[in-house]
């Protein structure tokens, strides 16, 4: 087998950094050769993250020091605007990794392809730096692009995801007895997202979104105004060829569940529902927020990056299968 690529993770203490070294340690043609920690620094990865198997310890190193590492790929998983001082660090040594970061810092930026593969993989022309899109952002496009050209207005999605998009650090939108039998509503308008989907939909997105006391998950309720009638046998028959070729997406005339994509690897869509007219039409969106949304979309980008098959090290599940919890 050919030498394995070298991966490093920075920012590897969050719920994001754990799902990376899953899938790393898992794949046959990847191998970490660093993670980086400020907060678990010189504690055994494996203490952490049972599936990963080795001797490497976490390590603060510092952002300036990256290059000494002369990894093959760098992944970000740190907070916007963190990104510069790592990809500056990163260059040191004369070194050129993939760098693919998982902040909003570069999905502005046309030198930066932006990483939805399923959407935007024609647009990969060999790039090094990759910008990952947005959890929220992925499910909003999944379920707004087979009848991009048939939308009239602005599109209104509402979004519910669980507390681990809040990130580790103490808020009230991570905080469980806060959030306990609550729905907490929060940047309701002009979020990120609804820029990030405007710019790569080229189309007025206006989105709501909220945290529920679920873990791990999030779903979308997309309203789109046709500009024409449509049937509902001619929206189903759209997102089925949209989307037969992608592994990772599943289409349900049933409105996808969270508790039935927590932990898995892939995105649904579904609950098509036409208004009388055939002039509205909704569709729900979900997928795991740290996977499809984070980690698992990280690792479609460097299996591109680097030729392999992109889904390559990521557990799919079987078609039709559901998870009963």
């Amino acid at each position: 087998m050919a030498e394995k690529k070298t991966v490093g993770i920075v920012g590897a203490r969050g719920h994001t950094g754990a799902e990376l070294i899953r899938l790393v340690a898992g794949h046959p043609r990847f191998e970490l050769a660093f993670v980086s920690s400020r907060e678990l620094d010189g504690q055994p990865v494996s203490a952490q993250v049972a599936e990963y198997e080795g001797p490497l310890r976490y390590a603060n190193v510092q952002h300036e020091s990256l290059g000494d590492f002369n990894v093959d790929a760098c992944v970000l998983a740190l907070p916007n605007g963190k990104s510069g001082a790592c990809i500056e660090g990163l260059a040191g040594q004369g070194g050129d990794p993939v760098i693919v970061d998982l902040s909003a810092d570069h999905r502005f930026d046309d030198d930066w392809y932006y990483g939805l593969p399923e959407l935007t993989r024609d647009r990969y022309a060999g790039q090094k730096r990759i910008a990952n899109p947005g959890c929220y952002a992925s499910a909003m496009q999944f379920a707004i692009t087979p009848v991009r050209d048939l939308i009239e207005g602005p599109v209104q999605c509402f979004g519910v995801s669980g507390y681990s998009g809040a990130g580790t650090t103490p808020s009230d939108r991570n905080d469980a007895d806060k959030l306990r039998d609550n729905l907490m509503p929060y940047a309701l308008v002009d979020h990120l997202h609804e820029r990030e989907v405007s710019r790569q939909t080229g189309l007025a997105i206006e989105f709501m979104p909220h945290v529920a006391p679920h873990f791990r998950g999030l779903t979308v309720t997309a309203n789109l105004h046709l500009g024409e009638p449509a049937t509902i046998d001619a929206v189903r028959a759209r997102y089925a060829g949209r989307y037969a070729d992608e592994p990772l997406l599943r289409i349900d005339d049933e409105a996808p569940w969270v508790s039935r994509i927590a932990g898995r690897h892939g995105a649904e869509v579904g609950g098509f529902t036409l208004s009388e007219d055939g002039r509205r039409l909704v569709v729900v969106s979900t997928l795991d927020n740290l996977l499809k949304g984070a980690a698992t979309q990280a690792m479609q980008n460097l299996n591109l990056a680097f030729g392999f098959p992109e889904t390559e090290g990521i557990p799919i599940d079987p078609p039709g299968t559901r998870r009963n919890s």
